[in-house]
């Protein structure tokens, strides 16, 4: 059996059985929307992306349908249903009244979203009155609770999976902040009392319910009247929680997106602090660089994607051969075997957790230390109970003190020395903006650095050097260009959002391509300020002078000496030539060109 010697000793990142693959293809997200479809969902406006009045039911609508197009390509393994309480017309596997799931054909009710169920939505509005209906919510004098049969209906529908697993989330839109207020006393608190214990029954189960509050134009959607109790707020939460009541549709549409796009463990590592104590952390990636999905291919009559599956046959008797493969490496002239078991085995330099070594301050921690993108950990009571106290009691003296610790970071494939970094919550208007817990950066190796005389030896006495002035006219239009309060979640990628469109065309059927904007552009209206100009014109002028004609010199031609060669020698090849004469005897250029080079 010939295999390849060179697979032998690859590295573990590019083998999809290994354990970080495996834990990424677990971390699966299970999401069930919870739509208010009441009267009052569309009797209600508020103003839209084009300033004109939308009704809240289209609000929801409209944030679900443009997070299922951004899901259905940055992460389609996600499985999504669609549920509306309040309707009068009924479909679930309950057979539960005032409940609606909203499916197409060929899909579970909880599956991963399609094309057809994206474009059956989008029109949903046009047919919901015809086909599924409206109807007041809970209403005296009736003992049906839609409130509490849309709770019960997405619980069912979450049973899939397991929460070690997956991530399993209720996300309800309304905009009733008190869905018994019509009922008097007795009614009223039996159904919120049966109401609160079927919230917390399925929160038991694992699965977290978020409210999406729609206000009204006059009055504020009022969280503690009801809702606080059954997603658990209180205190400052409760306070931080209420949107702005003038919040915009595309406001809406951003808070559902983070929400929607949480912070996935990357993997869990056990973290030693000293002799028999040691915690379990949770890894993640906060920011990495977005890149096109890989390509799946297809049944071209099904539509579903191909499993790839090897079998190793043997080249004598052609039978399959049941036994594990075996590797082998040369070596003086006769072939070592391994089994893949030993190859890990030698792999596997250290068990992979990272182990404490001691603190230092954090002004030894230099800025050109961090060569690649840190990873954010925190503590996780999943596996060994008390790892949160633990951790947060590190973290609050390592804030302290100012100090970071140094750990061994044991990767089975390239271990090495991190620093943990801790990092206090950041909040701002109530919104979290940062959260708690540690940086682990990876620290490099002594030959990883290298000083600018041992890069660039030579360059040392011809570089040119600033003066004072014009380092002053510098840092002055610097500021006058300053981009304040900049994050790297403020631009999209235009190629990846021109892809994504043109995606997202071909799966609808649409007949335009969406409309994509370039945010990377240079803002050409604030470049022409009266202040910025100034600060221009004064910073040319300090480099270059009063006398320097930038249209002249544009116009010069800047070449190297190679590219002066080039050009001569293509002017005079075309020059050795009687074009006419070629002409009339047919012969090509090419060939009178090779014609000459043999002789």
């Amino acid at each position: 059996m010939d295999l390849d010697p060179e697979d032998v000793f690859k590295d573990e990142e590019d083998d999809p059985d290994n354990e970080f693959f495996q834990q990424s293809e677990s971390s699966k997200e299970y999401v069930v929307y919870l739509v208010d479809a009441s009267r009052k969902m569309f009797s209600t406006t508020c103003p839209g992306n084009d300033q004109k009045d939308e009704t809240h039911f289209h609000t929801a609508v409209s944030c679900i349908a443009g997070s299922l197009k951004t899901q259905i390509i940055s992460r389609s393994y996600d499985e999504v249903a669609i549920c509306f309480f309040n309707t009068r017309e009924k479909k679930n596997l309950q057979d539960l009244n005032g409940v609606f799931v909203f499916n197409v054909a060929e899909r579970e009710h909880l599956d991963r979203p399609t094309a057809r169920l994206i474009k059956e939505f989008d029109c949903i509005e046009e047919s919901f009155m015809r086909e599924i209906g409206s109807q007041y919510g809970i209403v005296p004098g009736s003992r049906e609770n839609s409130l509490y049969n849309a709770l019960w209906v997405a619980q069912a529908l979450l049973r899939k999976g397991s929460i070690k697993t997956a991530d399993k989330r209720i996300l309800l839109f309304t905009n009733e902040d008190d869905p018994f207020g019509s009922l008097q006393d007795a009614a009223k608190k039996d159904m919120t009392r049966t109401t609160l214990q079927r919230a917390k029954d399925a929160q038991d189960l694992g699965i977290s319910i978020e409210l999406l509050p729609l206000s009204r134009p006059d009055s504020e959607f009022n969280v503690s009247t009801f809702y606080a109790d059954l997603i658990g707020l209180d205190g400052e939460d409760l306070a931080q929680f209420m949107p702005s009541a003038s919040q915009k549709l595309e406001d809406m549409k951003d808070q559902l997106r983070k929400r929607m796009f949480t912070k996935r463990v990357v993997r869990r590592i056990g973290f030693h602090i000293a002799n028999g104590l040691s915690i379990e952390l949770n890894t993640y990636a906060l920011i990495r660089p977005t890149v096109p999905g890989a390509i799946t291919w297809l049944d071209s009559v099904t539509n579903h994607p191909l499993k790839t599956e090897r079998s190793l046959i043997c080249e004598d008797t052609g039978a399959l051969i049941q036994e594990p493969p075996k590797l082998f490496q040369p070596y003086r002239n006769e072939n070592v075997k391994f089994l893949p078991e030993e190859i890990a085995e030698i792999k596997r330099i250290s068990p992979g957790k990272l182990r404490l070594l001691g603190f230092k301050p954090l002004s030894c921690l230099k800025d050109y230390y961090n060569l690649r993108p840190s990873t954010f950990v925190y503590a996780s009571d999943q596996e060994v109970v008390g790892s949160t106290c633990i951790f947060i009691a590190l973290h609050r003296s390592m804030l302290k003190h100012n100090r970071f610790a140094v750990a061994y970071y044991g990767a089975s494939n390239h271990p090495q020395l991190v620093a943990l970094v801790a990092q206090d919550e950041i909040t701002s208007a109530g919104a979290q903006m940062e959260p708690p817990g540690m940086h682990m950066i990876y620290l490099p190796y002594s030959d990883d650095i290298r000083d600018d005389e041992e890069i660039f030896p030579d360059t040392e006495e011809d570089a040119p050097r600033a003066d004072e002035d014009q380092i002053q006219k510098a840092a002055a239009l610097i500021k006058r260009i300053y981009v304040k309060d900049f994050s790297a979640f403020q631009f999209a990628n235009p190629a990846l959002q021109r892809h994504y469109a043109v995606l997202q065309a071909l799966a609808l059927a649409e007949d335009d391509i969406p409309e994509t904007t370039d945010e990377t552009a240079p803002d050409e209206e604030g470049l022409t300020r009266p202040a910025v100009v100034r600060a221009a014109e004064a910073f040319k002028h300090s480099v270059y002078g009063d006398s320097y004609d930038e249209e002249s010199d544009m116009g010069k031609e800047k070449m190297s000496e190679a590219s002066r060669k080039r050009k001569a020698i293509a002017e005079n090849a075309a020059k050795d030539y009687d074009w006419g004469n070629l002409a009339d005897k047919g012969q090509p250029y090419l060939e009178r060109i090779q014609l000459n080079n043999s002789r």
